[in-house]
Formats: structure tokens, sequence, C-alpha cells
């Protein structure tokens, strides 16, 4: 699959679903999937190192996944924090659709898909988790997390994974720049060549 299907609205190659056996939240979930998104296979490596090493999202208010693929953030994301409202964000309509279709196949009616302009401007996350689209290119990635890390609540936390040797120091280093002090960004751990970075928005 070439890379760039999964970040256009409408994938070039045809939408045919197959079944997925994939583990989330520590026990085997059966899910669907198809070509032209991110990872259609299971969970790649990066994801895999974000669930594994962050701790659990706020329990309720709003939550964001940021790119969601076929969606096992943002279901893990649900099946952790049943009282919250996780909003799968996603350029790609297919991706919306699979997250949406597994959603409903977990029972987990507090996920909502949406295209980014879909999500409500006044909507302000207690938790957000990421591993962002790092080959979309420096410019459209630095525009992608300052729409999204801004709308942190106070005292909200976002946590990001990305790979070492695609610039996760200098990206932690921007994103502390670009936001100023009015956060806290830290490099927490480092994990199978993937670095996990944390974006605190401090308390008002």
């Amino acid at each position: 699959m070439e890379s760039a299907h999964y970040f256009n609205a409408q994938p070039g190659v045809p939408d045919v679903r197959k079944p997925l056996t994939v583990v989330l939240d520590g026990v085997e979930r059966r899910l669907e999937t198809s070509a032209g998104i991110f990872s259609p296979d299971g969970v790649d490596k990066g994801t895999a190192v974000l669930l594994d090493e962050v701790p659990d999202p706020a329990t309720e208010g709003e939550l964001l996944d940021i790119g969601c693929g076929w969606g096992p953030i943002a279901l893990t994301m649900a099946l952790r924090s049943p009282n919250a409202t996780v909003y799968a964000v996603d350029v790609n309509e297919r991706s919306l659709s699979l997250t949406a279709a597994n959603a409903q196949r977990l029972g987990l009616p507090n996920v909502r898909t949406s295209l980014p302009d879909g999500v409500p401007a006044e909507t302000r996350f207690a938790t957000i988790w990421s591993n962002p689209p790092i080959r979309i290119g420096k410019q459209a990635l630095h525009e992608l997390l300052l729409r999204w890390l801004p709308r942190l609540q106070a005292g909200g936390e976002a946590w990001l994974v990305v790979q070492k040797n695609l610039g996760a120091d200098s990206l932690l280093r921007w994103i502390a720049d670009e936001l100023g002090d009015s956060y806290d960004v830290s490099r927490e751990s480092t994990s199978k060549g993937f670095r996990i970075l944390r974006v605190m928005r401090r308390a008002d």
C-alpha cells in the first residue's frame, strides 16, 4: 500500500472489508479492517508502545485520538473510560467508517468519529492520545499538532508516540517552544525505538 493512500479523504484502493483479530486492553477482539488506511493488518509498533506505556485516560469528559485509522487508540480509550466521550478524528473517511463499525462491534457508544472540521470548536479535551502521522511532512505535522494540542483543557494531558529516528527529540523541542510556558512538555520514556512525549496544559 502506498502510504499516501491513508492521508486521502477517499483512498485510491477498493474498500474490501476483512476480519481483524487483535488484542486491545488485554482482551482479544474481533474487528474489521480494509486497505487504504494506516496499518490495516493490526496494531503498528508505535501504537502498541503508546498503549503499553501511557497511563489510563481521564475517566470522564472529552478524549481525543488524532488519526484514528481502524480505531486501536480510540477503542482502547473508550474501553478504559466508558463514561468519557472519545472523539476519533481522521481525514480518511474509510478510517472513520471502520472505527465506527468497530466501536459498534465492541458495544462502545461513547466513540464519536469525525472529520477534523466536524469537532465542535468549543470542545476541550481531558486526554489526547496520538501516533501522529510524521510522514505527512513537517509543515503539515506542525499544523496538525497546533490545531489540537492547544485544545487541551486546564490540567489535561496529551501523550504522543514518535519514532526516535524520525525526529522525536526535535519535535519535542518544537512543541515546547510553540506552546510556551502554559504547558509542561517532556519526554517520558523510550521503548523499542520510540519516544513517548507528554504535553500537559497547566491549570489556570
